[in-house]
């Protein structure tokens, strides 16, 4: 994977310099970095940007520019506080991966479902659960102090998955409607059997949501809100970027925990029990973790909160500023003048459909190579933990990358990673007669080849999302005016981030209606994913040609 990873930034770089648009092997950002006072503006947010883990997109961009306090820092009294921080940040990550294979686990291979009934779950029933969340998170926040928001909302989470191992999934047989779903697959058209498989196995729909918004709830909106908010951008630039290698070790960790329970199949007498009493020891493992988080949560709000010199009393009220909220046809019109903030959102939306339109292809793939529940699951930890190491490499190489090559370089690694190896994936997926002599020779099949190249593929993907998209995506608002700045994120916000998850599920949901199936759909999968992938490319040449001469704007204002 690391030699694959190398090939690709090699035919970037050939790529960069064929046009021209090679920054003379580093980042013009960072041109006169070694002249000015570490107090600037943009060395702070530069820092910020490239040092954060992706699950603080929003944080980063709008850290507010402050001269750096010439005090040398109380050592002990930071470590009351960033350690807390990091073990919190540790366990619900820890949940997070547990969760995000096991909720793949249960939907593709439950009865009468596959991966076919992922892009309907995240349209029909994702998308409506996390805006109906948002009202009621809006309300509590309204209501009630943001310590009780945590615990209360951390408390709901960890009560459902506690309840899921030991009463709902146990009841399964009695819950779901197995007649009814039944007979309206006999009397509606196919293109209804995906949802009459959200309908059968409604609990496990439900768990896949629940699971799916503890990533954008507990870690993005309860801990980065309550870490920026006890944290100064000091703080943050020496710290953050070792919260963002120790979620890479949850990941590992993680992954492990999932492949030893999957491996406890021995264990138990009866065939049918293998799965529930894993699910009994992955969820305990999460409820677990969540006590953890609430105990460590209860440490800070009284020692380190309370102690002026952690916490800065008057920092909150300093801190406050008014977002940018923008409807969505305020945000389209915004993105329609603005090509520098177009050339942005075609990035992010990008990323959210070609992901999008892999995982799903390559989770239907999954399910025919590991029927079986607990060697899906196997299958999962091992990923999870690969996805990790590879991750933490890619971080370290990140900054190298940015520093050698640039931008422009760094900009373009993700959408040549997926299509290099998509091209690799789709080959096999739809011509595995042609490549079969060559597996047979290594000992494998085109369905396992087709398998591991896919997992290639979502774990190099993955690792340069975070190590170099999502810095990179927050760099490019930096050269920005203010008002700029704040609409384009506020636009990219209501318009990019949703269009790019929910894209890709729609152009499957009628692709799968109008050939029947995902695996009939998969060529024209493959057309489109080489479509948008080109678009992103396209894009990300033409904003490394404007981020250019806007930072040469910039640096001539800072230096005259």
């Amino acid at each position: 994977m690391l030699s694959l990873t190398f090939i690709i930034i090699a035919c970037v770089c050939l790529l960069r310099s064929s046009d021209g648009l090679k920054f003379n092997g580093r980042l013009v950002l960072t041109n006169k970095i070694n002249k000015i006072n570490n107090n600037k503006c943009i060395n702070t947010q530069l820092l910020a940007a490239t040092g954060a883990i992706g699950s603080n997109d929003n944080a980063k961009a709008e850290i507010t520019p402050k001269p750096v306090k010439s005090i040398t820092p109380n050592t002990a009294k930071t470590l009351k506080k960033i350690l807390p921080l990091g073990a919190m940040l540790f366990f619900i990550l820890f949940n997070y991966t547990i969760l995000r294979d096991t909720k793949d686990v249960l939907v593709v291979t439950a009865p009468n479902s596959g991966a076919e009934i992922i892009p309907f779950l995240k349209t029909y029933v994702n998308l409506p659960s996390a805006i109906a969340f948002t009202v009621l998170y809006s309300s509590l926040c309204n209501r009630f102090s943001s310590d009780k928001v945590f615990f209360g909302v951390l408390t709901g989470f960890l009560s459902f998955f506690g309840a899921f191992a030991t009463i709902i999934y146990p009841n399964r047989m009695l819950l779901h409607p197995n007649q009814s779903a039944n007979y309206l697959a006999t009397i509606l058209p196919s293109f209804f059997l995906p949802l009459i498989a959200i309908y059968r196995n409604w609990t496990y729909a439900l768990f896949y949501v629940l699971a799916n918004m503890w990533g954008s709830v507990v870690v993005s909106l309860l801990f980065w809100g309550f870490a920026n908010e006890v944290t100064t951008v000091d703080e943050a630039k020496r710290f953050y970027p070792l919260f963002g290698l120790m979620a890479n070790v949850a990941l590992i960790f993680s992954g492990q925990y999932v492949k030893y329970v999957s491996s406890l199949r021995s264990t138990v007498g009866s065939a049918a029990d293998i799965w529930g009493l894993s699910l009994k020891y992955l969820m305990a493992a999460v409820v677990a973790g969540g006590g953890l988080v609430m105990a460590l949560m209860t440490f800070m709000q009284k020692k380190v909160l309370t102690d002026p010199e952690c916490v800065d009393p008057t920092k909150e009220a300093k801190r406050k500023k008014t977002k940018t909220k923008m409807t969505m046809g305020e945000s389209i019109s915004f993105l329609s003048k603005s090509t520098y903030i177009r050339d942005l959102f075609i990035l992010v939306v990008g990323y959210g459909m070609s992901i999008n339109i892999v995982e799903v292809t390559w989770k239907s793939k999954l399910k025919a190579a590991f029927p079986d529940p607990n060697s899906y699951s196997t299958f999962m930890g091992n990923f999870s933990s690969a996805t990790g190491v590879v991750t933490l490499i890619m971080m370290l190489l990140g900054r190298i990358v940015f520093k050698k090559f640039g931008w422009g370089v760094a900009a373009l690694i993700t959408p040549i990673t997926l299509l290099t190896t998509g091209i690799a994936f789709f080959s096999l997926t739809l011509f595995p007669n042609f490549f079969a002599p060559i597996t047979a020779q290594l000992g494998t099949t085109p369905l396992m080849l087709a398998v591991f190249i896919g997992a290639a593929q979502n774990i190099l993907s993955k690792g340069a999302k975070y190590s170099l998209f999502d810095p990179c995506k927050e760099m490019a608002f930096i050269p920005l005016d203010s008002e700029s700045k704040t609409k384009g994120k506020a636009a990219i916000d209501v318009v990019g981030n949703p269009l790019g998850k929910s894209g890709g599920s729609f152009l499957q949901q009628i692709l799968i209606g109008t050939f029947g199936s995902l695996s009939a759909s998969t060529p024209y999968l493959g057309g489109i994913l080489g479509t948008v992938i080109i678009a992103w490319i396209a894009a990300a040449n033409s904003l490394s040609k404007q981020f250019a001469a806007k930072n040469e704007e910039m640096e001539k204002k800072e230096w005259p």
